[in-house]
């Protein structure tokens, strides 16, 4: 009787086992299917997460190029506006990005910029000319540079002249660009020997990405910097989020340091220079294009702009679709109501690409980036 209790008790056990064991799998199925749910549901909030995220990265991108697209004047056609009597001055093949004139006449040219992006047309080095305005001939002439200077390291960007009242010696500053790197030289004038005296190279991490500029004394100036970022890429960055382009600084032998700031617009910024140098906003003047370099017409105090008419077109530099050319002229810039008038216009079909236009005597030199220049009558 008492084996068979025993037995009996031993198969309540055995029984009673089982079903602990198979309530133990019910647990784990149960606890699996509630971490496979929970997972699922950690996946579907990541899987939605990064569908916002693309959704929003997509949403900006669209708003990117949409601005961009308007900012650039990426969809402006040009209608050709001519001015009389034009012709390309012989011997400019690479450009003359930059042109500024003397009060007698003699315009200095900067000849031959290579920069990242843009088409070249010449392997040669850059090189400054001078054009005499008063001469019939109208010929280009080489200034040759005397001095410890690398001729073959000549990439110039930006020019400006300086006469010293003392003495009447003439001071050309020039932005090179020698290998990719950014400086200023400072050459004398020797007008006799029409050569560039070198005199000194200026570099300073505030001068970092000059375009042009300007010479207020013998060894200062002001400089605008195009962009902020040196880096190719970040440059491009830069463009893409709208940052600010440039700023500009004022440099001489006591100090450097920067004076004012900017942001790509379809505008002329006034500022007025204080007494320390640093340059207040006035106002800004809507122009309908983006310009390059300004010069001013000695005689009227006019502003003469070398502009390009579409951005996109400028960057692509697509031979068959070239940029076009534009030259702006803003009268009585400080009154309140600036007359802004297109002077010159053209598709790309006689000039590409133009950086500035400098009056003279009724004549209009008109520089480009990379390709050509041009002279006309403006009467």
């Amino acid at each position: 009787m008492g084996g068979l209790q025993k037995r009996c008790y031993l198969l309540v056990l055995t029984q009673g086992g089982g079903n602990a064991q198979d309530l133990l799998r019910s647990a784990n199925k149960l606890k699996k299917k509630k971490e496979s749910s929970a997972s699922n549901k950690e996946s579907m909030g990541k899987l939605a997460v990064l569908s916002l995220a693309v959704v929003a990265l997509a949403v900006f991108i669209g708003e990117r190029l949409v601005a961009l697209r308007h900012s650039s004047l990426s969809s402006r056609e040009l209608t050709k506006n001519y001015l009389p009597n034009c012709h390309l001055i012989e011997g400019i093949e690479g450009g003359a990005e930059d042109i500024t004139i003397l009060d007698d006449g003699l315009a200095f040219l900067s000849t031959g910029l290579k920069f990242p992006g843009l088409p070249s047309y010449s392997d040669d080095p850059g090189k400054i000319y001078t054009l005499n305005l008063l001469d019939s001939e109208l010929k280009i002439k080489a200034l040759s540079i005397k001095g410890q200077f690398d001729k073959d390291s000549l990439n110039p960007h930006g020019i400006s002249v300086y006469t010293d009242d003392k003495d009447g010696a003439i001071y050309v500053f020039v932005v090179n660009h020698p290998q990719g790197k950014c400086q200023v030289e400072i050459f004398r004038f020797v007008e006799n020997e029409n050569a560039l005296q070198y005199i000194k190279t200026i570099k300073h991490e505030l001068l970092h990405n000059v375009n042009d500029i300007v010479a207020v004394g013998a060894e200062s100036f002001y400089a605008t910097n195009d962009h902020y970022f040196t880096n190719e890429i970040l440059k491009l960055v830069g463009w893409f989020l709208s940052l600010p382009w440039c700023d500009v600084v004022y440099f001489s032998p006591e100090t450097v340091h920067v004076v004012a700031g900017d942001v790509l617009k379809h505008t002329i910024t006034v500022m007025e220079m204080q007494n320390n140098t640093v340059l207040s906003h006035v106002k800004e003047v809507d122009v309908g294009s983006l310009p390059d370099n300004i010069e001013v017409d000695r005689e009227s105090g006019d502003l003469w702009l070398g502009c390009h008419p579409n951005g996109l077109k400028f960057m692509l530099g697509d031979p068959n679709d070239p940029p076009g050319s534009e030259v702006i002229r803003i009268e009585n810039i400080l009154s309140e109501k600036p007359q802004v008038t297109q002077v010159y216009a053209d598709d790309g079909s006689v000039i590409i690409a133009s950086s500035v236009a400098a009056p003279y005597g009724g004549k209009l030199l008109i520089g480009t980036v990379y390709q050509k220049a041009l002279i006309c009558d403006l009467k």
